[in-house]
């Protein structure tokens, strides 16, 4: 299964270096030993096929150590973004209960007393306390006896959820090696490539674009942030050929200057994805460039794979409805059945809005503890994606507006259930609804519409700070906006459609 890549890896390219990272470079060979070290360490301490590992750090190699290490063991990696706020750590590691946790120092913080219950190894990059690097030596490369199967789960990624608590996805060894397969076939990625990494290896994103890398042997140069010039000198001094960017990443890039086709001549390809591009943004990208530009579109439950807009595709001049596909998130990739569906299941006409279904042989296995969200989203052998999308005469997608009531911002995943249970704890609030509202920089932005209890006196930045205290810095509201009474049907449910009209007004879509 999956941990095989790496031992193939070891033994066809062993000498070619696997990760490049702040000046350290380790070879295919190095990075097998080392998590197969990591493996039988593990393995003595009681940790097996089956059983959660988590980890809480940027990126950095021991990150993609400890995604091969599960592979290879038979264990479920268990990944938990580090900037979320303590209690949301808490609720994740409560619910997948691992048995370990690999942790940077930095982030050590958020094993608070509540988060760390049931935990029976804690294992500390970068520090002293259970030091990843003594785990590691401590343990032989003996490739483990034990054999993984298909349907086993590799990876449990937690994303937001309907009741406002993320979900855990279960991806599955032979869904996420047929993922790599589309994923290198769609690119495509050659051996000689080599990735520029600074996307979260904590979301599906990242992690799948490296696997996909990984497949053909390719070095991956890993970033443990994305700092625009940093990511300049690295391209060049270490003749990066592809990467993984967020609009708002290639945004900072082009405001940063010095990007361009002439100054990076080994970068041939940009793939971007985990929220709309502007077109006008994207037209900058594609003057700066050149045709280099390839659009990714799936989800976690998915397991990344969707549709894809191919550089060839990116035309700025011609028919309207040739160029019109800027807009577009591409057509189905190999293997997918990326379809338009009215409410009662039937294929939408072309033109004609419905909600983005997609099939494939890489979705999720379910979500974990959850059957009745997981019903809810697989249903019939396709995940309803909760986006609205409409489909032209030739299977270009066009993603329009957005069923669940999600927020992307700056990429990340913001459910407003979550923000508006964090208003609701302020003593001074008496109702909350959070919507999306457009913003240049992050595509969307978390908008708060806050009625206030009678005689209470608050103002917007007392609110804003108070939900730092409960949630993520990067979920709080930016805009926070007292209004009398929340627009509501006769159920009492709140029209945030209403809200978020005005927002939107004069734009394209609404996401």
């Amino acid at each position: 299964m999956l941990g095989e890549l790496v031992l193939r890896n070891a033994r066809l390219r062993g000498d070619a270096p696997a990760i490049l990272f702040e000046g350290r470079t380790i070879s295919h060979r190095q990075f097998a030993e080392r998590a197969l070290r990591l493996v039988d360490a593990f393995s003595r301490a009681g940790i097996g096929r089956g059983d959660r590992v988590a980890i809480i750090a940027q990126n950095c190699p021991e990150y993609l150590e400890c995604y091969a290490a599960g592979e290879l063991g038979g264990w479920t990696t268990v990944t938990v973004n580090y900037r979320l706020a303590a209690p949301e750590v808490a609720y994740i590691l409560g619910d997948s209960k691992p048995k370990a946790v690999i942790i940077e120092e930095a982030y050590r913080h958020l094993l608070d007393s509540d988060a760390a219950r049931g935990i029976e190894t804690i294992v500390t990059i970068g520090g002293t306390e259970g030091s990843y690097e003594a785990t590691v030596q401590s343990g032989e490369p003996h490739i483990p006896a034990g054999r993984v199967l298909p349907d086993d789960i590799a990876y449990l990624i937690y994303t937001s959820g309907t009741t406002g608590r993320p979900k855990g996805v279960m991806l599955t060894h032979q869904g996420q090696l047929r993922a790599a397969y589309i994923s290198a076939l769609e690119g495509p990625i050659a051996p000689t490539d080599r990735l520029g990494l600074c996307m979260p290896l904590y979301h599906i994103g990242g992690r799948i674009q490296t696997l996909a890398h990984q497949l053909t042997g390719c070095s991956i140069v890993v970033h443990s942030a994305f700092r625009p010039a940093e990511f300049r000198q690295s391209i060049i001094d270490n003749r990066v050929t592809t990467t993984l960017l967020a609009p708002t990443m290639l945004g900072d890039m082009l405001d940063a200057g010095g990007f361009n086709s002439a100054n990076l001549p080994d970068l041939h390809t940009i793939n971007y994805s985990a929220a709309p591009m502007p077109e006008q943004l994207l037209r900058r990208g594609l003057a700066a460039f050149g045709p280099i530009f390839v659009q990714l579109y799936g989800m976690t439950e998915t397991g990344a794979p969707g549709c894809v807009l191919h550089a060839h595709q990116h035309v700025l001049d011609g028919p309207e409805s040739v160029v019109r596909r800027l807009r577009s998130a591409g057509q189905p990739m190999i293997g997918c059945d990326v379809r338009i569906v009215r409410d009662d299941g039937s294929d939408a006409a072309p033109g004609e809005p419905g909600e983005i279904v997609i099939g494939s042989a890489t979705l999720m296995a379910g979500y974990w503890n959850n059957h009745v969200a997981t019903a809810v989203t697989l249903r019939s052998g396709y995940v309803h994606t909760g986006d609205v999308g409409e489909c032209d005469e030739d299977g270009f997608i066009f993603v329009v507006d957005r069923l669940k009531d999600m927020i992307v911002s700056g990429g990340e995943n913001i459910y407003s259930r979550e923000v508006e249970n964090a208003l609701m704890s302020h003593p001074a609030v008496l109702e909350a609804a959070v919507v999306g509202g457009p913003d240049p920089r992050w595509g969307e932005t978390v908008v708060a519409f806050v009625v206030k209890r009678p005689d209470a006196t608050v103002f917007a930045e007392e609110i804003v700070e108070h939900c730092r205290t409960a949630i993520a810095p990067y979920k709080r509201p930016r805009d926070v906006r007292f209004i009398d009474a929340l627009p509501k049907l006769p159920n009492g449910k709140v029209e945030k459609f209403k809200l978020r009209a005005p927002l939107w007004a004069g734009h394209e879509r609404s996401v």
